[in-house]
């Protein structure tokens, strides 16, 4: 059961702006789920990645990516002790992919991708949430990603939710390493209910 944050508290807490940014956040995600993935998602993520712009999948892949090869798809939907991974849905397709795996510069790596149509509407945010908390509860404290650096809107994100994370620029790319908990922290005065937990 969720429970949506009352007037009172956007009234004594957030700006008018955010007010209205939050409502219109609330209202674009009612109707998702946030899941573990698993290989019964294969069509789907074929589906979701297929469906994605060449920007888009550009931003997140580094490349496009026309047609998926199957150990693409299988390392998308792995689960295990080194990796997880979670999706977003609605109406039985996918609209948001994340996912972590051990290891590298910090102790997890992960890398979110929404469908174009859903993007600026907090479901990365969720997704980041959702994915930090889970890696949390096992155990993480830091954690690591790369960015195109031509991803500005993901850049300008890492900035507000990691002010004091260390970037650096290495061929093109931004790899970023921060604390897990503020990222946590930020995501779910964000949100307008509790973080989704699988």
């Amino acid at each position: 059961m969720r429970t949506l944050i009352g007037e009172e508290y956007f009234a004594r807490t957030l700006s008018p702006i955010d007010r209205l940014s939050v409502r219109r956040n609330a209202e674009s995600v009612i109707g998702t789920q946030i899941r573990p993935a698993g290989p019964y998602d294969e069509a789907r993520i074929r589906r979701f990645l297929v469906g994605l712009s060449l920007h888009t999948q550009t931003l997140r892949f580094f490349t496009g990516i026309p047609s998926p090869k199957d150990a693409l798809v299988r390392a998308l939907l792995a689960v295990d002790g080194q990796r997880d991974a979670i999706v977003a849905e609605r109406d039985g397709e996918i609209i948001g992919h994340a996912m972590s795996y051990r290891g590298g510069l910090a102790d997890v790596e992960i890398a979110i991708v929404v469908t174009d149509e859903w993007q600026g509407r907090g479901l990365g945010r969720k997704l980041i949430a959702t994915l930090l908390g889970r890696a949390a509860g096992a155990g993480a404290t830091t954690v690591g990603m790369d960015v195109l650096g031509e991803n500005r809107k993901v850049l300008k994100l890492i900035r507000r939710m990691w002010p004091d994370a260390k970037m650096t620029v290495s061929s093109g790319a931004v790899e970023v390493t921060a604390m897990i908990q503020p990222a946590v922290t930020f995501a779910e005065q964000r949100s307008v209910g509790p973080p989704l937990t699988s």
